[in-house]
């Protein structure tokens, strides 16, 4: 121990010193790190060491973080113990020594420390803030840092060291990752201990409205615990109607300008309390205090947050309730927006805060899942060797992963709720609805502007309709909607008539069967003109049949060979004019041919003739 005495007082850094002073005093088994036993023997040292130091600076009466520094030396130079925690701190960062043994040595000191020297020591802890939050120390030691910032805590007094709470708990916040369970409310466990004391009985000889005063401070109980509004209804009965006395108080008696102005607490920072006085002498002036108003209002809206937060006595409260809650919510915004200054910012910055909280709220009742991700190692690749790409069973990782899931789960494929390929009728049917005028829907709001529906849409229709999609050349999109779909007034618009084209279509087919009679007519050869004669009979006969309908009826009846009536054509649509005229062509070369070639039909003479 006289060795690590002797060894703090040289100058220099810790580092040429502090390993060699170690395997002087342990004389350990491995030259750069100790055993577990070897640990502990040294631990014991060095906090028997460091009681010794500290019981030295009390009875010298001074500050124990000043101990063993001169006057004249400068201020790089350090005291005593300051400078042994430097080196327990760096054979705890280059792992010589066990990590927990620093965070140990300073719970010892705070223990054996005034709440003046606390401070003292707690600006040591924060100046080593980064080193000892690395990973190989924060693991060891965080229990025990944790431990030592809590019996700070209990002994420091909540009304007269707030800065020194503050930089506790801002400490804490910084040094524990953000989904530490330890830091968490998860249960939401509020503070029942902070009871506000008022005056029960009215005072003697003052003129105050003491129902009121006693009903303004009573809402304290309920802001302290709001778990209690939520399962009685008694109680939300009263709190309710002290609330609307407080609220109707305020609105009779609002606060100009020049008041609020008066009272910036951008000014009057330093001068802040975090609780105010509740004598009954000083209601009158609180009353005309904005920040007092924004204190009391603020209390009630983080009350209302609480009773309307997600899964929070969703059973127990009532409809009734919940209509009670939204109204004085919204009277408490409205006296915030017009207490000033700077009431519409104010109420702008608090929503912002609830908003946020309710997020936090949603990640406790989670779990508490942690937010840090570590990075991703790189792993170096030899020169000499080949990086293998991953094999997988269906090509990717994705496609894998999502066959292995359906192997877990059979249902997977057949569920019905997973998407799947809809119907013709239940595609088309929005875009039927912006067809309908009745329905008012602006012509930039058409699904037939989407492309990417119009084409799925095309695609569907060419599998399942396509009789439907045949019409998408004539109308467009519109034309490939279902009929059933769209209203009387719109289906006639896509049915019943012959487009232009088909009418084309017609006429080209007329052209091109004449211009094959009349090649039919140029290839007969001239050695056949004899049969001249016959065919204009024939022709005659033809002419007779379509003229004379009863001779025709009288020669069927008396054995001839029957003809077709001439009735059923003249039957017929317009429309099919052209297919006749053709058809009648085509009959008339046939004839034509059975002349020339000398094979004439008996009975169309014996008709001719008769």
């Amino acid at each position: 121990m006289e060795a690590f005495r002797k060894a703090i007082l040289q100058a220099g850094p810790p580092e040429t010193f502090a390993l060699k002073t170690v395997q002087e005093v342990i004389k350990p088994q491995k030259q750069t790190k100790l055993a577990q036993d070897e640990n502990q023997l040294l631990e014991n040292m060095l906090r028997t060491l460091l009681q010794e130091l500290v019981s030295s600076a009390v009875q010298s009466g001074e500050e124990i973080m000043l101990y063993g520094k001169s006057i004249d030396d400068v201020d790089e130079i350090q005291g005593v113990i300051p400078r042994l925690l430097d080196v327990v701190l760096y054979l705890c960062e280059k792992e010589h020594v066990e990590g927990g043994m620093i965070f140990q040595l300073l719970e010892d000191l705070t223990e054996m420390s005034t709440m003046r020297n606390c401070k003292d020591i707690f600006r040591y802890i924060e100046s080593k803030q980064d080193i000892l939050g690395k990973q190989e120390l924060f693991a060891r030691g965080k229990l025990v840092m944790l431990r030592t910032c809590n019996q700070l805590l209990r002994r420091l007094s909540k009304a007269n060291d707030v800065v020194f709470c503050g930089r506790i708990l801002m400490f804490l916040a910084h040094f524990f990752p953000l989904s530490e369970r330890s830091a968490v409310n998860i249960k939401g466990v509020f503070n029942t201990s902070n009871e506000t004391k008022y005056e029960k009985d009215p005072p003697e000889g003052i003129s105050v409205d003491f129902n009121f005063y006693r009903t303004f401070w009573s809402l304290q109980e309920y802001f302290c615990n709001p778990a209690s509004l939520s399962n009685a209804p008694i109680k939300w009965q009263k709190f309710t109607a002290s609330l609307m006395v407080v609220l109707n108080t305020f609105d009779a008696q609002p606060l100009s300008e020049e008041e609020g102005a008066e009272n910036n607490l951008e000014e009057e920072a330093t001068t802040f309390n975090i609780k105010y006085l509740t004598s009954s002498k000083l209601m009158g002036l609180e009353l005309k205090d904005p920040s007092f108003r924004r204190h009391i209002l603020l209390q009630c809206l983080i009350l209302f947050d609480y009773l309307k937060a997600p899964g929070k006595n969703d059973k127990d409260s009532s409809e009734s309730m919940k209509e009670e809650i939204n109204s004085c919510e919204d009277r408490v915004k409205k006296l915030l927006e017009v207490t000033p200054p700077k009431g519409k910012d104010f109420l702008h910055s608090i929503e912002h805060i609830l908003d946020r909280e309710k997020n936090w709220v949603w990640w406790k009742r989670d779990g508490c899942q942690p937010f840090e991700k570590q990075p991703i190692e790189k792993k170096t690749v030899h020169d000499g060797a080949k990086k293998r790409r991953p094999r997988w069973r269906l090509g990717n990782k994705e496609l894998s992963q999502l066959w292995k899931w359906a192997d877990q789960n059979p249902s997977a494929l057949t569920d019905s709720q997973r998407v799947r390929t809809p119907t013709i009728s239940d595609y088309w049917k929005p875009l039927a609805e912006d067809m309908d005028d009745s329905a008012g829907i602006e012509a930039e709001y058409h699904h037939k502007n989407n492309r990417v529906y119009c084409w799925k849409g095309l695609r569907f229709s060419a599998r399942q309709d396509l009789e439907g999609f045949s019409k998408f050349t004539e109308h467009g999109i519109e034309g490939v909607v279902p009929l059933e779909l769209l209203p009387p007034e719109v289906r006639s618009k896509f049915q019943g008539k012959p487009s232009d084209r088909s009418k084309r279509a017609k006429k080209e087919e007329m052209k091109s069967t004449s211009h094959q009679v009349e090649e039919s007519q140029i290839a007969t050869p001239a050695s056949e003109i004899e049969g001249e004669g016959i065919r204009a009979d024939a022709e005659a006969s033809v002419a007779v049949m379509d003229t004379d309908v009863s001779a025709a009826t009288g020669n069927n009846s008396q054995g001839g060979t029957p003809t077709p009536e001439p009735d059923e054509h003249q039957k017929q649509s317009p429309d099919t004019d052209v297919g006749q005229e053709a058809g009648q062509l085509e009959a008339d070369a046939e004839v034509e041919t059975g002349m020339i070639d000398g094979e004439t039909d008996p009975e169309a003479e014996s008709d001719h003739v008769g």
